[in-house]
Parts: C-alpha cells; structure tokens; sequence
C-alpha cells in the first residue's frame, strides 16, 4: 500500500467502519494499553525458562509463546469490542453473561480443581475461567438495569441489578472464589452509587458488603489461613511472599537485567500472581512505577471520560468497568508488596494466564466502545452533528 493510500485510509473523511471507529475511539488509551500488553509478553520472556524447568516441560519458552498467542487474541478481542455501538455493547453483556453463568452452574460437576477450588473448565490443555468474563458483563447489566429504573416506565431495575448480583456472588462462592466476588461487590458498589442511589442505600449495602467479606473467614479455610499467614507472618510459611520482598529489594532502581532474576527460580506463582516482582528485580523500582503510571493513566482518564458522558448507562457502565481494571491491578500490586494478604489474582496484561488476559481485552474493549466520540454521546460536544468531527 502507498503512502498516499495509507493516508486516505486514516482521513477523518474515510466513513468506513475502520475510519470511524479510528478517529472515535481513544487512541491514547490504545496507546497505553498496547504498552501494557507488550510489557506482559516481555515479563512472559523473562519468567517462562524458571517456570518450565521447574514443571518438566521441553520448551523453556513454553508460556512465553502461549502468552503471545493470548496477546494477539487479547488484542483482537479488544479492537473488536471497541468497535460496537451501544446497543452492541449491551447484547455482548447479555449473552456473556448468560454463557459464563451457565458453565459456572456446571462447574461443580465437570470443573478443574486446584489449590481447593473449582474455578476452572479444562480442555485441549487450556483452563478456562468463567468468572473473568462474567464480570464486566455483569457490570454492564447492571449498569443497564439502573438506567432503566430510572427512567419511571415501571421497570424494577434496581431489583434486577441485585437478582444479577445475587446470583454471580453466589456462584462464586460456591466455587469458592473470594476474590473475586470482593472485585464485583465494589464495582456493584460503584455503580449503584454513580448510579444516584440514595446515600443510606449506599452505606446499607456497604455495611453489608464489609460484614459478608468479615464473615468469609468463618466460613473459609483458606482465606482464614491467609489472613492468618498475613498477620502472624512468624507462625506460618510466607515463601512466596518473602520471595517478592526479596526479589524487588535485589532489583534496586534499575534491576539485575533481563533474565538476570533468580528468584523466580524458586518460587511456583511468580509468573503470574508475582509477575510484578520478576519484573522488579530484573528492570528495577523504575519499572514498577512505570507500570503502575500506565495502570493509573488507563482508570484515571477512563473516569473521566466516563463522567462526561451525557448517558446515564453509558456513564456507569463506562465507570463501573475501569474501576474493575484499576481494583484489579490495586490488589494484585499489593499483594506484591504485601500490604494485604495473598490473593490469587492477576495484574492485568501483566501475569501469565489465557483467561485473564482475554477477558482483559474484553473488558476495556467495551469500556473503549462505550467512550467513544460519538455525536451527542459527550456533554460538551451535543452540537456535534459528525463522528468525523471529534479529535
């Protein structure tokens, strides 16, 4: 293709679908997020050979090749999703979340379990986790369902957005899945809030939330024994933990240098829940903050674009998804530098794992069609007429 061609193809006049959705969509954002899936495939590079040898596998780049592979499908799904229109983005929701319900009803009977619990559907030597696509699906849902309660037609939204709730909690904790229901609780949260809710049905449902996630260390062994391990760090084995420590403190500012990291050598997580240490000791305190810049580039500007929406679902929905992104990335890192107890849960883009990292391109892809510039869609731009028009 010739550079004039090249040119018309990116023209602001190009009204195909590529044309428009190229100068409607955030390309800032698709900037930062290239840059974090990048960086994913990188770390992949730098952990796979500890992690192989130590699973007997042939290949030492087994899981560097296998993260690419879900990089360039991350990536696929996330172009794709951006390039719906709203009724698009609600319909996706709809049967993504129909479909992740019912395999996750189905995982107690045909599931993979590991580590005493049965998250998982295992085949052809992939796992698949249901619950990461459930979840910006679940938040678009009820997104959805508060804008329809608001607008007095007589349908009971915020009864529904609590059914939907209900039920993807308490799947969840069947399986069980701690964590992951505290993700969905506070994005729930979130949205029935950004949603204007009243304030005392805000608290009430908070006090609920902060008793349910108290009562879960009656109810579960191992997230009392996490807390336990956290608390009482000399009474328990903290390897994994003490490992990270470690790990950053070797990297220093500027790190050991590529594949110069030794202690992912001896640690089984530290390729996907520890992927923020590997990355310290071997790139420095530098790369942390790098990541962590990106990761508060993507929520902060993802709000704030949400918050100018003139649609009341577009807004929550918009919102309700980056503070699922940004809680994610929030949690894991801090586990990382053991402000609170571990938690199995990925950095987004970041850690190893097929699931996570395509639900990722899912769940910002969405996020990206619902904040694109659409005539009317922005409350500074209501004059605007043309999609052409919007920089």
């Amino acid at each position: 293709m010739t550079s004039s061609s090249q040119a018309h193809a990116f023209a602001r006049s190009d009204r195909s679908a590529i044309g428009v959705w190229w100068w409607t969509v955030d390309r800032w954002m698709l900037g930062v997020i290239a840059m974090l899936i990048f960086t994913g495939v990188l770390m992949s590079f730098a952990a796979s050979p500890a992690a192989a040898t130590r699973m007997n596998l042939g290949d030492p780049f087994h899981f560097a090749v296998r993260q690419c592979v879900f990089a360039g499908a991350s990536a696929f799904i996330l172009i794709t999703m951006s390039m719906l229109e709203v009724k698009g983005v609600r319909r996706a929701a709809f049967f993504i979340w129909l479909a992740a319900i019912a395999i996750m009803i189905a995982l107690p009977f045909i599931g993979h379990s590991a580590k005493g619990a049965t998250r998982w559907l295992q085949f052809g030597g992939f796992t698949f986790q249901p619950s990461e696509y459930m979840k910006p699906a679940l938040i678009i849902l009820v997104a959805w369902m508060f804008a329809e309660g608001q607008k007095g037609k007589g349908v009971p939204g915020v009864s529904i957005a609590f059914a939907l709730y209900l039920v993807s909690v308490g799947l969840l904790l069947i399986q069980p899945d701690v964590g992951q229901t505290v993700l969905i609780t506070v994005a729930f949260g979130a949205a029935f809030w950004m949603a204007g809710v009243p304030i005392s049905w805000v608290m009430g449902l908070g006090t609920a939330a902060i008793a349910g996630l108290g009562s879960t260390y009656f109810l579960f062994d191992h997230v009392q024994s996490r807390v336990d391990r956290f608390f009482s760090p000399d009474k328990a084995d903290t390897h994994q933990v003490d490992a990270a420590a470690v790990a950053q403190a070797a990297g220093g500012l500027f790190g050991r240098g590529p594949g110069e990291g030794v202690m992912k050598r001896h640690v089984p997580d530290l390729h996907t829940d520890f992927a923020a240490s590997v990355g310290a000791e071997e790139f420095g305190l530098v790369f942390l903050l790098v990541v962590i810049s990106l990761f508060a580039f993507v929520v902060i500007r993802g709000l704030q674009r949400a918050m100018k929406l003139s649609d009341p679902f577009e807004q929550v929905a918009a919102a309700g998804l980056f503070v699922l992104v940004g809680q994610q990335a929030i949690i894991n890192l801090a586990v990382n530098l053991n402000m609170i107890p571990t938690k199995g849960m990925t950095l987004p883009f970041i850690s190893y794992g097929g699931s996570s990292m395509l639900a990722m391109g899912l769940t910002l892809g969405l996020a990206l069609a619902l904040t694109r510039r659409r005539p009317g869609a922005y409350k500074h731009t209501e004059g605007l007429a043309q999609a052409g028009q919007f920089t």
